[in-house]
């Protein structure tokens, strides 16, 4: 009986002297003096491949074996067997090959050398074939399983938050809009203005850059809850860090006040890496290659107690090492990654919680403190990265949440809906945000988000 597998199975030692069936696509093909063709399958379920050995025997070998190149796809039929060649524990010893689909050598763009992330980005459609991309996409899957395991696995309940939205969260105006409006004959009020009474939701509307102020609403009725999905900022920047469209993470807890909040966000992280760094180790490995550094700094956060201090002790800190940065240290700034990379790798050798940070730099729904300054947020800081996770507690006093509303020149009757969380029924309830992306960037060490995500969205750039 013939078992079909996986070229991640074939690999291993389940199914020797078994017959198999694998099909993919080939990654080199070379011709023996022997009589025979070592073909390199990949099918995407490992970083490794599998050898292939097609004996000259068969009756398509001149017409149809020596004629498949790399990119092509084929079917593949053999004994799997114990292989004698260093670094590797199987090849296939072929009965029978189809090919499926050929692929031209000559026009062919990923040929047997090195290709720049740069150039690879031009064609995305292709680049999954690589070893990084692959890897990248096997250890994105494996992130995002776990995300959805730890939330299961605590009790959270799994909620869709809206993708079209009035609402600003972040209140920086960064917002894609969402209209049916014509834009070459638009309707237009008494000022000449375009009406968006007229548009589709009666309303401006827009991508929405946050689940945050939806999921809030589920947590004050259900408890524990959590929202993954895709947000979006129309922000202008062409930086390796920032990208238009990308996935965030965002747990909301009822009851919660910020010292527990933190609890929950560093329990996150280390599960995060913790199962990458056991099921996907080969991967790991092969980025560990580029990064000799890699593994050991994932071993360490997952090993460490996150350092917890708040951001007036940070700037003395900053303020006091003689270190000199290009953005100057004061309080009342937002820190810049040097700031934070400084305080994680050199200071305190040490992942580190930064809490308690000014009122002016942050968003109007976290909690503000009795010293009137600062607010209840922290961010989780890591080396090479610096903030990689966001949250805060989240402001349940009505008064005090309508007061940092006027103060960021919201419309209030906008947010009327989220006020009514504190009207009725109001609790303490903290959260935080994790952006996926982020997160694999510090992970694999590829050092640009437009290499974690699969289709990048930056300005100038909506391919596919």
């Amino acid at each position: 009986m013939t078992i079909k597998i996986s070229v991640a199975a074939a690999r291993g030692v389940e199914f020797i002297d078994s017959q198999v069936q694998l099909s993919g696509w080939v990654r080199t093909r070379r011709d023996s003096k022997a009589g025979f063709s070592f073909v390199e399958l990949n099918d995407g379920t490992s970083l490794g491949n599998i050898q292939i050995i097609v004996p000259q025997s068969l009756p398509d070998y001149e017409t149809i074996i020596k004629s498949i190149t790399p990119g092509s796809s084929i079917l593949a039929e053999g004994v799997l067997k114990a292989s004698p060649a260093k670094g590797q524990n199987t090849e296939v010893e072929a009965t029978s090959i189809k090919l499926i689909g050929g692929s031209d050598a000559a026009v062919y763009p990923l040929q047997k050398k090195g290709h720049s992330l740069e150039f690879l980005r031009s064609i995305a459609h292709l680049r999954v074939r690589t070893n990084t991309f692959g890897a990248v996409a096997r250890i994105r899957n494996t992130v995002s399983y776990s995300i959805h395991r730890f939330f299961q696995d605590n009790g959270f309940i799994y909620v869709h938050t809206p993708i079209i939205t009035a609402s600003d969260c972040e209140g920086a105006g960064q917002m894609f809009r969402v209209t049916t409006i014509d834009a070459n004959n638009p309707p237009r009020d008494a000022d000449g203005k375009i009406d968006y009474s007229k548009d589709f939701f009666g309303k401006s509307s827009y991508l929405t850059v946050s689940g945050q102020l939806n999921v809030e609403t589920y947590c004050i009725g259900l408890g524990k809850v959590y929202t993954f999905g895709p947000t979006f900022r129309a922000e202008n920047s062409n930086t390796s860090r920032h990208a238009a469209e990308f996935w965030m993470i965002e747990p909301e807890i009822a009851f919660c006040e910020l010292p527990e909040n933190m609890d929950w966000a560093e329990r996150f992280l280390k599960r995060l890496i913790s199962d990458v760094l056991t099921e996907r180790r080969e991967d790991i490995e092969f980025f560990n290659k580029t990064d000799s550094t890699l593994i050991d700094t994932l071993n360490h956060v997952v090993a460490s107690n996150f350092v917890r201090l708040t951001y007036t002790d940070a700037v003395s800190i900053l303020e006091k090492c003689g270190r000199k940065f290009d953005y100057q240290v004061s309080w009342g700034i937002d820190l810049q990654s040097e700031h934070e990379r400084y305080l994680t790798e050199e200071h305190f050798k040490s992942p580190v919680i930064l809490y308690d940070y000014p009122r002016t730099i942050k968003p109007f729904y976290m909690r503000l403190n009795s010293d009137g300054r600062t607010v209840r947020a922290m961010d989780v800081l890591v080396p090479k990265v610096g903030e990689i996770i966001g949250g805060s507690e989240r402001e349940y006093r009505l008064d005090v949440l309508e007061e940092r509303m006027r103060e960021q020149k919201l419309e209030i009757e906008a947010y009327n809906w989220y006020a009514d969380l504190r009207r009725y029924g109001t609790a303490p309830h903290s959260g935080f945000g994790l952006g996926l992306e982020r997160a694999l960037m510090f992970i694999t060490g590829i050092a640009n988000i437009r290499d974690v995500l699969p289709f990048p969205r930056t300005p100038g750039n909506c391919d596919y």
